[in-house]
């Protein structure tokens, strides 16, 4: 048995369902909202390399390394970005939730506080993880300052850490929520969720 197994997570604004090639069509529109993919300190996806995005999230799945969804928008149906729980460690109970993104158009709505509280809630309460991880390039400010209005807490920063596709070296910033810590993230974002809708 994998873990964790593949489920659908269902919010009042946002679903999480297993990424597909289902979800290809809906994504390459999503992936060009915006040009993310032009954003030096991030990897999203160019247009036209969405499906070869999915194949690899998929072979990771597979691999068991990786559980990868598509974020509906509950109002349109429709996908609007993918996210993932990434560095599975089934054994120590930890993960790390990762390579998202979403289409410019629905950036600041809301929808990526329900996403995390969605799968923060499957992590500690059906999962029982005892850490979950966030890592983040230290020039992505935007990144950085979601993920610690999540309540995340600042690990530390792995120096020279990772090459980009671009070259530059990254220093990436490892942040964590830790089981204990739980109860009061949760009512944050619950109540960040209600406040942004």
């Amino acid at each position: 048995m994998s873990w964790p197994e593949a489920i659908t997570l269902e919010g009042r604004f946002v679903i999480l369902e297993p990424l597909s090639v289902a979800h290809q069509a809906a994504l390459v529109e999503a992936a060009g909202d915006g040009a993310l993919h032009r954003l030096w300190y991030t990897t999203v996806p160019s247009p036209e390399r969405v499906g070869s995005e999915i194949e690899r999230r998929q072979k990771l799945q597979a691999a068991g390394s990786m559980l990868p969804f598509a974020v509906i928008e509950r109002a349109s149906g429709i996908a609007v970005g993918m996210t993932t729980f990434m560095n599975i460690d089934a054994a120590h109970r930890r993960m790390e939730i990762g390579s998202t993104w979403y289409r410019k158009a629905v950036q600041r709505t809301g929808i990526n506080t329900e996403c995390k509280l969605l799968l923060l809630t499957h992590a500690f309460e059906k999962l029982d993880c005892i850490v979950v991880e966030f890592r983040t390039h230290f020039m992505n400010q935007p990144s950085r300052r979601a993920i610690e209005r999540l309540g995340a807490k600042l690990d530390g920063v792995l120096r020279s850490n990772q090459i980009m596709p671009n070259g530059t070296i990254r220093d990436t910033c490892v942040y964590s929520i830790i089981a204990s810590e739980w109860p009061a993230v949760k009512a944050n974002l619950a109540w960040q969720t209600e406040r942004s809708h």
